[in-house]
């Protein structure tokens, strides 16, 4: 019972974790509405959506790949999530001191949609928020997969960083797209420049905290 309840609470986290980066107008939604606007097209909305979660997908598979691909996982699995809550945690601290946005994004193309998601997403940690839930999943009934093979065991994880990546990116594009939606046809861009607010420093402070969720959670064997 006790893992079914771990595993619920961390694909809940995956989720979660979606809709915050969602709401976040770091994370794009706010070019949704523009592209729509620019364009005088509804469709254009949903295609801005679609490259602003496939530049995003991208970031994530990027960084939990390779964690899925460690063989040294098997037998370091403790040792490599308290990296991964460490890593996590310098992230978020980091960007706490460092407040100034990535000069690049503002280089790249607005119609390269894909590409800034993807950027952004890397320049902000968003993607280095999921490994330590992503290892907390895949040490889920460790104990049953211990004797496979460890080819098996990369495979599963693999499989396992592709639904992390999907679920959360799914609950992203879904947030974002809703305040994208709702400011597009009622509240309109006056209401997003006298409201606009400005995450930076819960996001850096979500970092930590997950960072030092996932470290707890890799030393209490969980």
């Amino acid at each position: 019972m006790a893992d079914v309840t771990s595993m619920a609470a961390l694909w809940w986290a995956v989720i979660f974790s979606g809709l915050y980066h969602g709401i976040n107008p770091g994370m794009g939604w706010p070019l949704a509405v523009s592209a729509a606007l620019m364009e005088r097209k509804h469709s254009a909305m949903p295609k801005a959506l679609a490259m602003l979660a496939a530049g995003h997908f991208l970031a994530m598979i990027g960084i939990l790949l390779p964690f899925s691909l460690m063989i040294v996982l098997v037998e370091w699995e403790v040792q490599i999530r308290v990296a991964a809550g460490l890593l996590v945690i310098a992230m978020g601290i980091y960007l706490l001191i460092n407040r100034r946005h990535p000069k690049f994004l503002a280089r790249v193309h607005p119609a390269r949609l894909a590409l800034w998601s993807f950027l952004a997403a890397m320049a902000h940690g968003a993607g280095l928020m999921l490994v330590p839930i992503y290892l907390g999943i895949c040490a889920i009934g460790a104990d049953e997969t211990g004797h496979l093979a460890a080819q098996t065991l990369m495979s599963n994880n693999v499989t396992t960083a592709f639904l992390v990546a999907a679920a959360h990116t799914l609950s992203m594009t879904v947030a974002g797209g809703i305040i994208a939606l709702v400011i597009y046809l009622w509240l309109g861009l006056r209401f997003l420049s006298k409201t606009w607010f400005n995450l930076d420093i819960l996001w850096a402070l979500s970092l930590v905290a997950v960072g030092a969720f996932g470290l707890y959670s890799a030393i209490a064997g969980h």
